[in-house]
């Protein structure tokens, strides 16, 4: 037999209040969070939750729904190479959330585990009752109250704990004015084939504009369809080669993904031409490109600003509006 289970985690602030849960069905669930963590705390510790409430059926091959590239990524490629280094990064330093990562190691043992990417937000009925279920988790924290922790897994004594600990290790950053670098961490080891420096996908759409006599503009043009395509959609890892690290994004329902949240739902497109490109200097290496979108699901009006860094320039925030034509 297969139990099926979708792993979700949620911050709000990213630092801040985070939730974690894990779904299979409405009498099958748990949740639990911290009153400070991180998105990546909360999606790795909802696996780990499922790994050890479900050990008591290890026998049966275990599928995981999971909407968050950095899980799995570390689990299914990065491991074994970081377990090899002493739990350090190809730069020598240490990987973030190493506890949560090493419980997860100790769990896979001698279990049947299969990961499955899906899109977040989409529709997937799994995904969403556990995204549901994390950010409730998140939201009492934030109120500093106690979540709704869920039954629990059949067979496995019980609910879960109402409050979880946060391993010590993998708390954000203490300097002032600096972001935890776990927001970042999806971004620390390439995939296992991939080659030194940037990615094919981003040198063969992006790195041609590069070359001598080219404008901004067209540099910037470059990068932006380069980011519509389906090869840098489908990377997420080449696709960070783009962004700043403090990008964010105002989607068509309103909602505001940061950098993490932006790479985790990353996903090719359907059938979207990209039209119209205006841009405007706005100040010394900043610019806003404006230009139109068409697609089955209808016309976009998009903006985007892209700052120069290091001779590079990166796309620092990006919003999307629907036309009302198509209301």
């Amino acid at each position: 037999m297969t139990i099926t289970a979708a792993a979700d985690g949620s911050a709000l602030g990213n630092p801040g209040p985070a939730g974690w849960a894990w779904y299979i069905d409405e009498d099958t669930w748990r949740a639990g969070g911290w009153p400070h963590g991180t998105n990546n705390m909360g999606e790795l510790k909802a696996v780990l939750d499922l790994l050890e409430a479900t050990a008591v059926d290890a026998d049966q091959h275990l599928h995981v729904l999971c909407d968050s590239q950095y899980v799995i990524n570390s689990v299914t490629k990065w491991m074994p190479g970081w377990k090899r280094k002493g739990w350090r990064k190809k730069d020598g330093k240490p990987v973030m959330n190493v506890e949560l990562l090493q419980d997860i190691d100790r769990a896979l043992a001698g279990r049947s585990v299969e990961f499955e990417w899906v899109k977040g937000h989409s529709g997937h009925a799994m995904n969403e009752a556990a995204d549901k279920r994390a950010n409730a988790a998140a939201t009492a924290f934030s109120r500093k109250q106690d979540p709704q922790v869920g039954p629990g897994y059949r067979g496995s004594g019980g609910a879960a704990a109402p409050r979880s600990v946060a391993p010590s290790s993998a708390a954000p950053s203490a300097v002032a004015g600096s972001p935890a670098e776990d927001l970042f961490s999806l971004f620390d080891e390439p995939a296992a084939d991939a080659a030194p420096g940037c990615s094919s996908a981003v040198e063969e759409t992006v790195l041609v504009a590069d070359a001598p006599g080219t404008t901004d503009f067209e540099q910037i043009t470059a990068r932006e369809q380069a980011l519509l395509g389906d090869a840098l959609r489908a990377d997420p890892p080449s696709a960070a080669e783009l962004l700043h690290r403090y990008v964010t994004e105002i989607g068509a329902s309103g909602r505001r993904y940061d950098r993490e949240e932006i790479l985790a739902h990353l996903a090719p497109l359907d059938g979207v031409d990209a039209e119209e490109f205006i841009a405007d200097e706005i100040a010394p290496g900043v610019v806003l490109l404006q230009y139109t979108t068409h697609s089955p699901n209808g016309t976009v009006h998009r903006s985007s600003l892209w700052v120069r860094e290091n001779d590079r320039w990166l796309l620092r925030h990006h919003q999307g509006t629907p036309s009302s034509q198509g209301l």
